[in-house]
């Protein structure tokens, strides 16, 4: 949008300012996303497969190309619907999206009103198609997943908001996958704020693993989770597909009999003095009364510094590794509180604003696309050097996307000039070659 508004700086009164110079983009570097959308066929996958029960859509601003608009909004930071009323012509996204303006919000709050339970199952499908052909790009032998739920924060009256006592808060409480190596979000499910933190976690994993268990037989495959994840189910659905695992226990009273014991054999070979800061590993095997068999406990037991009792860590698991390597493989699932924090800082997974449920349960996945795309961008198609640091989006968006442009028509040629000072041309252009040597999955 321009202005006409004019102002001067006070430091030198010779500066003036407005937002009048024309047809200029502060997003240019979505050209190189777009070139990867490309490549994938990620928007030719929302239009074959998103499903949405409108029979009155809009000939121009259709389902799947308001889809694609809220994804790209969301790649470039523009997270809110209304946003798309400030971007309406703004060259680079209309380029991209082919169009001569943007969905407005009020279409855009049309199709959250549409959206029901089909949409979201769509939207998984579709999900799992491009993953599935990230994959196929650099492939690997191993595949760490990592369960958690999250706090949602609500506002006002939504459909499923609810009181969470282990948050305090009223919100939603979501259950998430994902793939701790590469930053893929397998799976997310929007849920009401107040169910327990395990519920339906069996059914919510087991399609994806079974569906990476055929995919490719002979993949290492490993869940990691809390102590809210402790459930016979979910230990016995990682055997029958032969999948590790390694998932924390709530300490008990049986548990905290057997670390007794585990201590004063310790004791019995090792002098231990009081006070002293002590770390030592050990296992046994156990069976709770819920579970149909004994499996074995992986511990840590600490004691720190000027302590007297024990501290011990519980992990059971089907791992064969030492029990130091098992609780070590464990603590890595810090790695997930990252993940989601990135979701919500880089992608607003949080930020659900609709009354309705399906419509942001629809909201939260497409926010999940974005991510795998930006995650499989990061992976695939950024210089060596910026892939050792795993950059968080924010610092992608600030040296890749958010570069000024201004779109010239030229004969036939619609051309891009970008700022002359990037700081960053030799990345951008680093990328684009990376790109361009990926094979066309299409």
């Amino acid at each position: 949008m321009s202005s006409v508004k004019e102002s001067s700086f006070q430091f030198n009164k010779k500066i003036k300012v407005s937002f009048s110079g024309g047809a200029l983009s502060s997003d240019s570097g979505l050209l190189l996303y777009r070139e990867f959308d490309d490549k994938i066929g990620f928007s030719e996958l929302i239009q074959e497969k998103l499903h949405v029960n409108d029979p009155v859509a809009h000939a121009r601003h259709t389902n799947p190309k308001v889809v694609i608009q809220k994804i790209y909004q969301h790649l470039a930071g523009y997270h809110t619907d209304d946003q798309a009323d400030e971007l309406g012509t703004d060259p680079v996204f209309t380029t991209l999206l082919e169009k001569q303006r943007l969905a407005s919000q009020p279409r855009l709050s049309r199709f959250n009103q549409r959206v029901d339970a089909d949409t979201v199952q769509s939207l998984e499908a579709i999900n799992q198609d491009i993953l599935d052909r990230l994959y196929a790009l650099r492939p690997s032998q191993q595949m760490v997943l990592d369960v958690d739920s999250a706090n949602f924060e609500t506002a006002g009256h939504q459909e499923g908001s609810a009181y969470n006592a282990h948050y305090r808060d009223t919100g939603y409480h979501p259950l998430l996958l994902f793939d701790s190596l590469k930053g893929y979000c397998l799976k997310s499910k929007l849920r009401s704020g107040n169910v327990y933190t395990s519920r339906g976690v069996v059914d919510f994993i087991r399609p994806v693993l079974t569906h990476y268990r055929s995919l490719n037989p002979g993949q290492d495959l490993a869940v990691r989770g809390d102590s809210g994840f402790a459930v016979p189910g979910l230990y016995s659905l990682c055997e029958e597909k032969k999948v590790f695992y390694a998932i924390r226990l709530k300490a008990n009273r049986r548990l905290d009999e057997k670390a007794q014991q585990l201590v004063e054999a310790r004791q019995k070979k090792q002098n231990m003095p009081v006070g002293a800061p002590i770390v030592f590993y050990s296992e046994f095997h156990y069976q709770a009364a819920s579970w149909d068999r004994a499996r074995r406990v992986a511990v840590r037991m600490e004691r720190p510094e000027g302590e007297l009792f024990f501290q011990p860590t519980f992990i059971v698991t089907n791992m064969s590794l030492p029990a130091k390597s098992v609780v070590k493989f464990y603590q890595n699932r810090g790695t997930m509180e990252n993940l989601i924090k990135e979701g919500k800082n880089g992608f607003a997974f949080d930020q659900l604003s609709s009354t309705r449920f399906e419509a942001n349960a629809v909201k939260l996945q497409i926010r999940m696309l974005a991510n795998n795309i930006e995650a499989g961008f990061r992976l695939i198609c950024l210089p060596e050097s910026a892939k050792k640091r795993r950059l968080c989006m924010d610092t992608v968006r600030l040296r890749l996307i958010k570069i000024a442009g201004r779109l010239v028509h030229s004969g036939r040629s619609l051309i891009f000039r970008l700022c002359s000072h990037c700081l960053y041309q030799k990345a951008f252009w680093q990328t684009l070659n990376q790109i361009n040597r990926l094979p066309a999955l299409t």
